[in-house]
């Protein structure tokens, strides 16, 4: 068994869709970022990475690529999740959780949580996505930014 760590923050602007855990949230402000921002998908994505010891997302996909521009970050955690199954591995189980004052996410969990499972090919119960505020502390507590911490666990397939 192998355990990886990821983390990912964008800062929230005007102009811009909030997409988390490959879900459109409607809110007035999304992520400036490279790609779309999902910030859920790019921590579980690093903790994927990081629990094979494969580098980080923008080692794989770097933002001065224009190829990733606007990128849809469900597609770029399948192509993690690929390259986990390429080293005779499996996703075993995903914990996130994600940090945003406004909107509410609480409706919006079932949907991310059905979207994750199957683009880690996982099953429900091995996928839990979590939100919380800053408690209106820091730029995050501020609605300044959205941001996400992943712990992922992969093992070697059996057979």
């Amino acid at each position: 068994m192998r355990i990886g760590i990821g983390y990912d923050i964008h800062r929230l602007v005007e102009g811009r869709s909030l997409v988390l855990g490959g879900v459109h949230v409607p809110s007035p402000v999304g992520p400036l970022a490279h790609s779309d921002g999902d910030v859920i998908c790019h921590a579980i994505a690093d903790a994927l990475l990081g629990s094979l010891a494969l580098g980080d997302l923008g080692t794989h996909f770097p933002p001065s690529d224009p190829a990733w521009k606007d990128a849809d970050s469900v597609s770029l955690l399948k192509r993690v999740v690929g390259l986990v199954l390429a080293r005779n591995h499996v996703v075993v189980n995903v914990d996130v959780m994600v940090v945003l004052e406004h909107p509410k996410l609480a409706p919006h969990i079932p949907a991310m949580t059905r979207v994750l499972c199957e683009a880690l090919a996982a099953p429900v119960d091995a996928v839990s996505v979590k939100a919380t505020t800053n408690e209106g502390l820091g730029s995050l507590g501020r609605g300044e930014g959205v941001a996400a911490w992943a712990v992922t666990s992969v093992d070697r397939c059996k057979g």
